[in-house]
């Protein structure tokens, strides 16, 4: 059935094996949704924390959604346009072999890449303005600010993922814009505890992004990509990546000290069984050999830190959504 096809695209971006290309799952392959669960989990923790102080508008919510998913879309395939202008996405590349480069693999030209961005944008700038002309001039601030950090990711003269700042502005995208965006798109005000409570997620999505730098540690080192596993060197960088992944239980946990988070988000504890296990993958050396059934090798560190990420995205959704049905007051 085509959409057992296009889910496992959703899940993996790959095509299955064997499996007739159509045009959804073309576009599909082009887009890379198999990473868009952090931005689906972003908008939802910031409506949550929006119902949970009072606020509900669930048809902003979902624009917000459409607007951020498709800004989502459009910096995975200005990602390729610029890094295969730029000469960084080779053949030999690992985002030429974990899965198809829009690119390189023939899937799309360079001209429809790039008018499906135009048009992508222009979509995005719409919802922009009509959300201006709801809260006024914050959310203008909060789009600029994205599509500044999403364009200078790869983009001259910033090109932040080449300065060992791409970590950072995932962590920032991830978590503060795009989860405190839709809390104010939803509620229209803002206050510094829901800042805060950006942060969690915020990190974790940083240690996915750590954990594909780290997985393209030597071919960065040897393009002179200073991603910031170059700059720390890999141990150090491994050693960091697991810091973080602790520090965010614990981060939750002072979170719901001080009344940022509600009690109910301590249901992602369940998941220190998975974290246990990502720890020990992190602890070792990548492996020469993919394990069977491994979708997205030459990958590794990240595949892990990805399913760490789904995993703590839903229980953290779960308890938000639960603090609604059962509210436990401090």
């Amino acid at each position: 059935m085509p959409w057992k096809k296009w889910w496992t695209i959703i899940q993996t971006c790959n095509l299955p094996a064997h499996a007739d290309m159509d045009v959804i799952s073309r576009w599909l392959l082009i887009v890379r949704p198999c990473v868009m669960s952090m931005t689906i989990t972003s908008v939802l923790i910031g409506a949550l924390l929006a119902a949970m102080n009072g606020y509900v508008h669930w048809g902003f919510t979902l624009l917000v959604l459409v607007g951020l998913l498709l800004a989502h879309a459009v910096n995975n395939m200005a990602n390729d346009l610029i890094d295969a202008e730029e000469g960084v996405d080779t053949p030999d590349y690992p985002r030429a072999n974990y899965a198809p480069h829009p690119i390189l693999s023939g899937l799309v030209t360079k001209c429809r890449l790039i008018t499906a961005i135009v048009l992508a944008n222009l979509v995005d700038i719409a919802i922009a303005i009509y959300f201006f002309t709801q809260r006024g001039w914050p959310v203008l601030v909060l789009a600029l600010l994205g599509a500044f950090m999403s364009l200078g990711y790869v983009a001259p003269p910033f090109s932040f993922k080449r300065r060992g700042l791409g970590e950072l502005v995932a962590f920032l995208v991830w978590g503060a814009l795009m989860t405190g965006g839709t809390y104010y798109v939803v509620a229209g005000t803002i206050d510094w505890r829901v800042w805060l409570a950006t942060l969690p997620f915020g990190l974790l999505v940083g240690d996915v992004l750590m954990g594909k730098h780290l997985d393209k540690y030597e071919i960065d080192r040897q393009k002179g990509i200073h991603t910031l596993p170059v700059l720390l060197g890999l141990e150090r960088a491994r050693t960091l990546t697991m810091v973080l992944m602790v520090g965010m239980y614990v981060l939750i946990v002072l979170l719901v000290l001080i009344n940022a988070l509600p009690v109910w988000t301590l249901l992602v504890f369940f998941s220190l069984n998975r974290l246990r296990t990502v720890l020990q993958v992190y602890r070792q050396p990548r492996p020469q050999e993919p394990p069977p059934e491994w979708p997205v090798w030459p990958l590794w560190y990240v595949g892990w830190a990805m399913w760490l990420n789904r995993l703590v995205g839903g229980l953290f959704i779960l308890g938000l959504i639960l603090q609604l049905i059962v509210p436990i007051r401090w």
